[in-house]
């Protein structure tokens, strides 16, 4: 597999599964609730593809600095740091909710405006960082965007034409266990480089 093909099927899996539950999905089925679909997705495939392309930014800055060997083993802990936050959960505060139930004006800024600060710092972000060492910044920021887009989208589809939430408890722990192994390989990766 290319190195642009590995990273965009990478960054696309880990992003989905990272996705799934996270208060941003939620936001995306409050958002569903009060505004048409499209306009919904285009917002946030907008603030995701900026939050993400800053992400890869700084993930290839750091990669490029840094002895790969040494990369692994921060990527490996990180993992296991994303799997243990995905156990702990993500809720929507009241607030947020709030937020955006009130939005007014243009479905897509309002959307975009709330899922660009909703993301900055959230494991979804530090996830594409530590992707974006690993493999080439393109198809970690193309992989990442689709990803979050279309979690997001399933939420919308479920929330919309099911009334129903995926169930929560099976995906935060198969979310968990995809970054343990994610963070296993590293760890294998990162020990063969500095043994």
């Amino acid at each position: 597999m290319s190195g642009f093909l590995a990273a965009l099927v990478i960054s696309f899996a880990v992003i989905f599964v990272a996705e799934l539950g996270d208060k941003s999905q939620l936001m995306a089925l409050t958002f569903a609730t009060r505004f048409r679909p499209m306009p919904v997705l285009i917002g946030i495939t907008i603030a995701t593809a900026v939050v993400h392309l800053v992400s890869v930014g700084v993930g290839y800055g750091l990669g490029a600095a840094l002895p790969t060997g040494w990369i692994s083993l921060i990527a490996a802990l990180a993992f296991f740091a994303f799997g243990a936050w995905t156990l702990r959960g993500d809720r929507l505060t009241d607030d947020e909710k709030q937020k955006a139930e009130r939005s007014t004006g243009s479905a897509i800024l309002a959307v975009g405006g709330a899922f660009f600060l909703a993301e900055l710092g959230d494991k979804t972000m530090l996830a594409t960082i530590t992707l974006a060492t690993q493999h080439g910044w393109f198809g970690t920021w193309i992989g990442s965007t689709v990803g979050m887009v279309a979690a997001d989208a399933l939420a919308i589809l479920v929330g919309r034409m099911l009334g129903k939430h995926l169930p929560e408890r099976t995906i935060k722990y198969g979310a968990a266990l995809l970054f343990v192994l994610f963070g296993v390989w590293l760890l294998v990766e990162a020990l063969r480089e500095l043994l």
